[in-house]
This record gives C-alpha cells, structure tokens and sequence, in this order.
C-alpha cells in the first residue's frame, strides 16, 4: 500500500503496532495477577483446613524474616503476656469503609520470646483500650512481616516510633528490647475471651474472591483485537479512495471550484 509510505499514515501504523502490543501484554499480566490469585486462595483455605498449632512448634524465633513464606495464613496458637510499652499502630488502615489504624501489641511468650499480636482496627482519633492484664492465650492466622513496594511512605530509621506505616517487623525489632518472631498474628480468639464489638475490632479473614483480573484481561484482549482489525481496515479505505480519486484523475478546475460550467460564463 502506497498509503503507508506517507510520513502521518507510517508513524499511526508503529504507533497503532506498539499499541496493541502493550495491551495484549497488559491482557497477559491480569491472568498472571489471576494465577497468584487462585494460588493465594488455595494456600489459604490448605493452611486454614490445618490445625491450629503453638507458634514455637510451628516456627523458631530465631529464623529470618523473609524465610516464613510456606507458613503464612497458618492458624497459631501463644500464650503469654501482653507488653503494652512496645505496643505501635500501623496507620492508613480501613475497615468497612471507615479509615482507622491497626493496633499490634508484642506478647511475651514462656521462651523469652516476643510474638506481634494484631488486635485489630480502631477508628482514627479513637482511644485504644488496654489490653488485658496476666497471661492470655490467642489464636490467630500468621503472616509475614510487610515491606515497602513500589512508592510507598517510608519510615524514619532512627527513633522510637509510635506510628508505622505498615506492619514491618523489622522497624518494630529495632525499637523492641526482645527478640520477635518472624511472624505476626492477626487476632481470631482470645482467653479471657474479646467482646467482639469492643475496640480494638477483630480484622475480617482474608477474602478469597479472584477479583477483577478475569474481566481486566478480556477488556485488554478486546482492545488489541480491535486495534488489529480496526487499523488494517482504516488504512485499506484510505488506500481505495485514493485509489478511487487517482483513477478519476484530476477535477475540472471549475468542478474543482465547487461551481457549474454554466454559472462560471
């Protein structure tokens, strides 16, 4: 087609290429997005189906941080108590729509080790009740400590925080006198038992929908198929009406005018 040799008609063409391209990867990247979902939905419903064990027989306070993986949403048990001075609110937290905070309260454990309890959600601006006093046992599910992605806030490094951004048991050890596990629990049950409508409010199991990725991916399939249809058949019209034009040959100057022959003496 002489149409694509044009300068405006070759850089659409690269410019239409480079878009479909880009939107059937992004079609591809939401069925990857689905993948680690359905395997972060089937890891949660394994592990939950696991009975709950103590938390020093399923993980030694002395592993690293970032070697928890395989026991993330596992139901554990601890029985200690509840250290109030290092406890720290994790901000930018919502609950049924409301914006709040999330209150972690470190619980001694017998071994000496120390264990970050969730207690769950309080509003912003709200006065969060003391824990309970003497020994407690909890059950909960585990997760791994948070870490910073892509840009979110960051944390001053030095200092005792109040407030964290996010549940990152590394800052939390920095400002801890004891060890911490590699893990915090999300607070499910609690002997002395927890007035479920009391602050701080227990957090919701995680949801295991497959969200949106599904529709997400055809959308970004539908827009290539119709860039890679619809452009080849922009440019076969162009094509044909020039086609068409060059085979009538140049207008009357007159007709060119837009005017009769007759009207023009």
């Amino acid at each position: 087609m002489r149409v694509l040799l044009r300068p405006r008609w070759l850089v659409g063409t690269i410019i239409a290429v480079l878009l479909i391209v880009a939107f059937v990867n992004l079609g591809f990247w939401q069925l990857r997005r689905l993948d680690e979902k359905r395997d972060r939905n089937a890891s949660i419903r394994e592990r939950g189906a696991q009975e709950v064990e103590p938390v020093d027989r399923l993980v030694d306070p002395r592993t690293g941080f970032d070697d928890v993986d395989g026991l993330v949403y596992r139901r554990a048990s601890a029985r200690g108590r509840y250290d109030r001075e290092g406890e720290v609110r994790i901000r930018s937290r919502s609950l049924d729509g409301r914006p709040g905070e999330w209150v972690v309260t470190p619980l001694r454990l017998d071994d000496g080790a120390a264990l970050a309890v969730n207690r769950g959600f309080v509003p912003l601006e709200t006065d969060v009740p003391a824990p309970p006093r003497g020994e407690v046992e909890v059950t909960g599910l585990l997760f791994a400590s948070q870490k910073r992605s892509g840009i979110g806030p960051r944390d001053p490094t030095d200092g005792r925080l109040a407030e964290l951004s996010r549940l990152d048991l590394v800052r939390l050890q920095q400002q801890y006198d004891t060890d911490l596990y590699p893990m915090w629990l999300q607070l499910q049950r609690q002997d002395p038992p927890v007035d479920e409508d009391a602050l701080p409010l227990l957090l919701p199991e995680p949801e295991q929908d497959e969200g949106p990725h599904l529709s997400y991916a055809v959308q970004w399939f539908l827009f290539a198929t119709v860039g890679a249809i619809g452009w080849p058949l922009l440019l076969r019209r162009t094509a044909q009406e020039d086609e068409r034009k060059r085979r009538r040959g140049p207008s009357p100057p007159d007709e060119a005018a837009g005017q009769p022959l007759e009207a023009a003496r």
